[in-house]
């Protein structure tokens, strides 16, 4: 079953010459009815702009404009795929603008309408990096309403771990601080064209009106990382760079100078990202 009248993956990549490249992190989902699911599991986007990083040969983009979202803004590295993409273009009229180039680089907002969700299936090589930016804007709420990305299985559970697992850290702190996360869809490596060596995920995240606890966000992204850099320290050891007077500042977070950055829950990191900013 088509989901619109363009031809099948397998022939676009074919036509288009577009071999996955490892160089650019692609892993091709080639079932439409897989990515008209992930579409869908983004929301009711009739209504909303949506952006896509990494549309490849335009799997997941025929999906988004098949179940109905409003436009499409897509950035592509690749420009072999932007013939490919320009053929959805004309499928779809007036509702799907592809842009060339990296996603690190390129400031899409000037071409989105609010309100604005992504959709993605992240190359996994700029993946966590786009996450980490999406989720630490200086002001929020943020551009985006809602988050649903591709992940490799194992990031995914980093993003929704709980404390005390062995998947939690900086990523569980930074995305569970302003969102709701949580893992909507697996799929095995066969499921992509080539297959990779991992199973993936989507993780669905939508935007808190509020920050669960005040923090700053430079602040916390510092602590988070110098804390589960060694997680295997004790935090009086691996966040004695941050101030000559750590001890303090962990006392003031409820934090015992023994403890491990895994022990550690979202509140208390807050708490002591408040208490160095407030130092400085």
């Amino acid at each position: 079953m088509s989901i619109d009248t363009l031809p099948p993956l397998r022939q676009v990549i074919d036509t288009h010459g577009l071999a996955a490249k490892k160089s650019l992190g692609q892993n091709f989902l080639l079932d439409l009815n897989l990515t008209a699911k992930i579409a869908r599991l983004s929301g009711d986007n009739s209504g909303h702009d949506v952006l896509e990083i990494g549309p490849g040969p335009g799997g997941l983009t025929r999906g988004l404009l098949a179940e109905g979202a409003r436009r499409v803004v897509a950035i592509e590295k690749d420009a072999r795929c932007l013939a490919a993409l320009a053929e959805v273009a004309e499928a779809y009229p007036g509702r799907l603008e592809v842009m060339g180039g990296d996603a690190l680089d390129i400031n899409p907002l000037d071409h989105l309408t609010p309100p604005i969700r992504v959709a993605a299936n992240l190359p996994y090589n700029v993946g966590t990096e786009l996450l980490v930016r999406w989720l630490t804007p200086p002001q929020w709420p943020p551009f985006w309403d809602s988050l649903t990305l591709m992940f490799q299985r194992e990031v995914a559970q980093r993003i929704t771990a709980e404390p005390g697992s062995k998947a939690y850290g900086r990523l569980a702190i930074l995305a569970q601080w302003r969102a709701d996360a949580r893992i909507v869809l697996n799929l095995p490596p066969e499921a992509f064209s080539p297959p990779p060596k991992v199973s993936s995920a989507v993780v669905h995240l939508t935007a808190l009106p509020e920050p669960r606890y005040p923090a700053d966000a430079k602040m916390l992204q510092h602590v988070t990382a110098t804390a589960f850099n060694q997680r295997r320290k004790m935090l009086r050891a691996s966040l004695k760079g941050l101030s000559p007077d750590i001890e303090a500042h962990l006392a003031a977070a409820d934090i015992k100078p023994t403890d491990r950055a895994e022990q550690i829950d979202l509140e208390r990191f807050c708490a002591l990202a408040r208490s160095l900013k407030a130092a400085l």
